[in-house]
């Protein structure tokens, strides 16, 4: 038997102190007020007619409701099915039919966007009064019972139902508070939207009893205030936060002084920014590497910061974590595993690897391998060391002439430029090269260096891999602000440049 919400009954025997708070709202709350709260949500649930395995679909914007409702729908032994709040109608009914959603949970707002759906709409109210609501026994689960469908970005195509169990949340959140070596003591800051898998590091910091800060919206200097305010130790980030902390002003290094690790993760940490980060801050970045599929690293990799003796090059996501294991398989081949520096498709297999994708049987097939290996459709490398280095994403590849031009590469000396702030290099189709590499940058001090840059170029990579033209832009499109899109910047200038030699 194994209900992944029996860690918060663990706490509330031993703990008496709070574990999450949310600022927005001025609202703290103990181990014995959330385990309450989350049994007064359940029982509203099942009141509305809610049974073990129903899936339930979140639409919510990040708040105490959604990390209360996850809980409360796990508590039943119902599936989560969180979306997130910027979704259209037309993206949610895919999912709600896809899944065969039985009840939405969300707000007076989101209830009229579902006015005509044939589904219960459930709206929670009135936390306060739920704080003393009597404790809900957990539904009897199995390891292997689902409890969570995460829709992948749809970067391409349609968007596809990792199914995730209770097994494989005890391993993701075991594993990374083993990598965080969270303790009680601890301040953890999220800022990772709550319909994310990276909602995961919140969960692990709840389970080992230290106190997750929730921030509703991302804010620079509202994320230093609360870092200094409540002296943060273990950070939330991403490579654009990351970024922007390298260019804070001078001073902005005592304000986060508490820190003793950050996390990144969600897309690629540039060799420079990581590099300039360290040597500022000197805070140790955990820049781990996992996809929903793994629930981040319940099954992956990730560089700790005891590794920061060894690891100095800035540009491995490291070694597998408990449990787990990593190969390069050849693109074409899965079959072949390939030898150490050797360019390949990232292989994961472990406990946290998803049972498939639901209600997609031959996408199932094509990506969850027999023998539990799981193709993740990145691109990497094991170094001397047998640590992990990304590539690129399969599909971002470019191929010129036959030539293979990995974009993540060509950013990474793009970015050593000293006039770049920041950088996308993508692929348009092409009548007789086949595609062609364009590179989309926004520059520092809004002067534009493109002639300088491109010479800056041809010195430093391969012909083929120089950027066939550089354009200037104010801004990079990204999923929630963190993932880049590679895809947008493809259909908005394929036209433009596709006709070019």
């Amino acid at each position: 038997m194994l209900n992944i919400t029996t860690f918060l009954d663990a706490n509330m025997r031993r703990l008496s102190k709070d574990i999450f708070c949310c600022p927005e709202t001025g609202k703290s709350y103990n181990s014995k007020e959330v385990l309450s709260i989350v049994s007064a949500i359940a029982e509203k649930l099942t009141e509305a007619g809610a049974k073990k395995g129903d899936r339930i679909l979140i639409y919510l914007k990040n708040s105490p409701e959604y990390l209360f409702s996850y809980l409360a729908i796990w508590r039943i032994g119902a599936v989560a099915v969180p979306t997130n709040r910027v979704y259209t109608k037309f993206e949610l009914e895919y999912m709600i039919e896809n899944a065969q959603v039985s009840i939405i949970i969300t707000d007076q707002e989101g209830a009229e966007l579902f006015k005509k759906t044939p589904v219960a709409v459930y709206v929670p109210t009135d936390f306060e009064k739920m704080r003393t609501h009597p404790i809900l026994p957990p539904a009897l689960t199995m390891p292997e019972d689902l409890c969570h469908i995460q829709y992948t970005s749809g970067t391409t195509g349609k968007p596809k139902g990792a199914m995730l169990t209770h097994g494989n949340w005890l391993a993701a959140l075991s594993n990374e508070c083993d990598v965080m070596e969270y303790t009680e003591k601890d301040v953890y800051l999220g800022i990772y939207p709550m319909s994310h898998v990276g909602l995961s590091w919140g969960f692990s910091a709840l389970y080992a009893g230290a106190l997750y800060i929730m921030m509703e919206r991302f804010d620079l200097e509202n994320y230093l205030d609360l870092i200094e305010k409540n002296k943060v130790t273990a950070l939330s980030g991403m490579p654009p936060v990351i970024h922007s902390l390298v260019n804070c002003p001078s001073g902005t290094e005592k304000r986060v002084e508490t820190v003793r690790e950050i996390i990144s993760g969600g897309g690629t940490l540039h060799h420079e920014i990581w590099k300039t980060f360290h040597h500022r801050y000197n805070i140790p970045v955990v820049n781990a590497y996992g996809l929903s599929e793994t629930i981040v690293i319940g099954t992956g990799t990730v560089i700790r910061p005891v590794d920061y003796e060894t690891a100095d090059k800035f540009q491995s996501v490291g070694h597998p974590v408990c449990f787990s294991e990593v190969k390069i398989v050849d693109e074409n081949d899965p079959s072949v595993e390939l030898k150490s520096g050797e360019n390949g498709e990232i292989a994961l297999r472990g406990p946290a690897v998803a049972k498939g994708y639901y209600g997609m049987p031959d996408e199932t097939k094509k990506s969850f391998l027999e023998d539990g290996w799981f193709l993740t459709g990145d691109i990497g490398y094991l170094d001397k060391d047998e640590r992990l280095c990304i590539t690129d994403r399969k599909k971002d590849m470019i191929v010129m002439s036959g030539w293979k031009i990995y974009p993540t590469e060509v950013e990474n000396v793009l970015f050593k430029h000293p006039d770049v702030q920041d950088v996308a290099v993508f692929g348009i189709n092409h009548p007789h090269r086949g595609e062609i590499s364009i590179a989309a940058v926004i520059w520092k001090n809004g002067i534009d260096k493109s002639k300088d840059l491109e010479t800056f170029a041809k010195a430093h990579l391969s012909g083929y891999k120089v950027p066939r033209q550089i354009i200037t832009v104010a801004e990079l499109p990204r999923v929630n602000g963190w993932k880049l899109l590679r895809r947008e910047l493809k259909e908005k200038y394929e036209a433009e440049f596709g006709e070019e030699s």
